[in-house]
């Protein structure tokens, strides 16, 4: 006799800890990327969400009239394009799967939580408002996607991954620097690319684009593989 067992991956609720935008943002436990605000205007709300140079805030509101007080609102404290609004009153959110980094929301109104999860990245977060209490759910890494964690996948270098979900690319999910490379005859300008619980890591050589002749500035760059546009962070290693 054979015992399959089956093992599903749930989300996890947990209350957040503080009422205020930036302690919602902190207790959500993420460090950057989009957040997306959901509820009746708020511009103070949405700009206190910036928690710190690595998140930009989208709000989503019903009611034209506050969505205008909140443009003007983000225009004067000049953080526009850092935050933005727009008005939104559907039953789907306008993203692509996979690309929200925390969903921040009062209230719903017709979307649903499974329309959340769709547009939440993996290991991300939504903290939404019930009665006088917030609730944060993370959203789980999906098991049909596998880490490649080596140069060569895994320890013992087989350059194999188990991931199931991997295909033919069929939109762009976000663009990453450098826009530009030094030469496609030498080594790549990105190289190395290693991933795991959600973060790339790579070496990039930084050095001048118009000669591949002048010499290279090689950097170790970690960021998230959701992030607005740009490196989340960067960690400098430039030998001699």
């Amino acid at each position: 006799m054979r015992i399959v067992l089956t093992f599903v991956l749930l989300t996890v609720t947990t209350a957040v800890l503080g009422q205020s935008p930036r302690e919602i943002a902190k207790s959500s436990g993420i460090q950057g990327g989009l957040v997306v605000y959901v509820g009746s205007g708020g511009g103070p709300f949405m700009t206190e969400l910036l928690a710190n140079d690595s998140f930009v805030v989208h709000g989503l509101c019903r009611d034209p009239d506050e969505t205008a007080k909140a443009r003007e609102y983000i225009k004067g404290q000049g953080l526009y394009g850092r935050a933005s609004v727009q008005q939104w009153n559907k039953n789907y959110l306008p993203y692509t799967d996979n690309i929200v980094n925390l969903i921040v929301a009062e209230d719903l109104g017709r979307v649903s939580t499974e329309e959340v999860m769709r547009v939440l990245a993996p290991y991300g977060v939504a903290c939404i408002k019930s009665g006088d209490t917030w609730k944060k759910t993370t959203k789980p890494w999906p098991g049909e996607i596998d880490q490649w964690t080596h140069y060569l996948h895994g320890p013992d270098s087989n350059a194999v991954a188990r991931d199931t979900r991997v295909g033919l690319p069929k939109h762009v999910q976000w663009i990453g620097y450098p826009k530009y490379a030094r030469s496609h005859e030498h080594l790549a300008s990105v190289s190395a690319m290693v991933s795991a619980r959600g973060r790339l890591f790579c070496i990039i050589d930084e050095g001048l684009t118009a000669d591949i002749r002048m010499p290279t500035r090689w950097s170790l760059v970690g960021t998230s593989p959701f992030p607005r546009l740009g490196y989340d962070q960067q960690y400098p290693y430039r030998p001699a």
